[in-house]
C-alpha cells in the first residue's frame, strides 16, 4: 500500500517506497507548485498519465549526471565547437519555458501518452515565476530547436525532459547546462532513471541514501545567480567541452 495524500498532508518517508514498481510513495489529487517544492527536496518526484492521480516517486537506486563526468565524444564534441561559432544559433536560458514544457510533453514516436499535462505544465511553471525551475533553450534564426528544463534548488539541480527538433538540439542544450553547474559548483544532475540515452553521457546509478546525502549539501549551499546568464547569448559556454 502506498500514501493516499490529501492537500495539507507531508509526504511519507522515502524508506516507505516500494521495491516494485521501484520507488512508488505516494498518490495524489493534487500538483501544486509548493507540493512540487516539497517533494524535490525530499528526493521525490512526480510521474504519471493523464487520467491518474499523481503518483510520487523515490527509487533505488537513483540516477544522477556528475557534471565533471559528463561524456562529450568526439563526434558531439565537433557538434558543440560547431553550434558556438554558428551564428545562426544562440543557446539561452528561461527566454520560453513554457513552451520547452509544452515540446517536451508532444507526442514521440514508442511513447503513449505523457505525464506532462495541463497540471504540471501550470504547477512547473509556478516554479520558474519563483526563479526555481529554468530551461535552457537553442534557437536557429529565431526557432526554438531544442531544449530542456529542471528545478534548481540550492546548489542541486533536477533534471525532467528535453527534446529536439532536429539532431543534437537536446545534447547541444544539455552541453551548456553542463557548462553553467561545473561554472557554479553544482555537483549533482538528477536525472531520477536509467534510460541507455542519459548513459551515454556518462550518467550513472548511485544508491538512494548516497543521493540523498549529496543532494542535502547541495541544499544547503547558496542558490545558482541563473540571472547572470539571462539576456544574452550563451554559446560561448559550449567551446568549454
Amino acid at each position: 500500500m502506498i500514501a493516499w495524500l490529501e492537500p495539507d498532508d507531508p509526504f511519507p518517508d522515502i524508506a516507505n517506497a516500494l521495491e516494485e514498481p521501484n520507488g512508488l510513495l505516494a498518490a495524489s489529487r493534487d500538483c501544486t507548485t509548493r507540493r512540487l517544492i516539497d517533494a524535490y527536496r525530499a528526493g521525490i518526484f512526480p510521474w504519471y498519465e493523464a487520467g491518474q492521480p499523481v503518483l510520487w516517486w523515490s527509487p533505488d537506486p537513483r540516477m544522477v549526471l556528475l557534471p565533471d563526468r559528463f561524456r562529450v565524444s568526439r563526434s558531439l564534441r565537433k557538434t558543440l565547437r560547431a553550434a558556438a561559432a554558428d551564428p545562426r544559433l544562440a543557446l539561452r536560458i528561461d527566454t520560453a519555458f513554457e513552451t520547452v514544457m509544452r515540446n517536451c510533453a508532444a507526442p514521440r514516436r514508442g511513447q503513449e501518452g505523457t505525464w506532462i499535462t495541463e497540471p504540471i505544465v501550470r504547477a512547473y511553471c509556478g516554479l520558474a515565476e519563483r526563479g526555481l525551475a529554468h530551461s535552457v533553450e537553442l534557437w536557429a534564426d529565431g526557432d526554438l530547436i531544442g531544449g530542456l528544463y529542471g528545478v534548481s534548488l540550492g546548489r542541486m539541480f533536477y533534471g525532467e525532459s528535453m527534446f529536439s527538433r532536429v539532431r543534437d538540439a537536446s545534447k547541444i542544450a544539455l552541453a551548456g547546462l553542463v557548462a553553467i553547474l561545473r561554472q557554479e559548483g553544482v555537483p549533482v544532475i538528477d536525472c531520477q532513471q536509467n534510460t541507455r540515452h542519459l548513459a551515454s553521457l556518462g550518467a550513472c546509478e548511485i544508491p538512494r541514501r548516497e543521493f540523498c546525502e549529496r543532494m542535502r549539501d547541495a541544499l544547503a549551499r547558496e542558490a545558482v545567480p541563473w540571472s547572470a546568464y539571462r539576456n544574452r547569448r550563451l554559446n560561448e559556454l559550449l567551446e568549454l567541452h
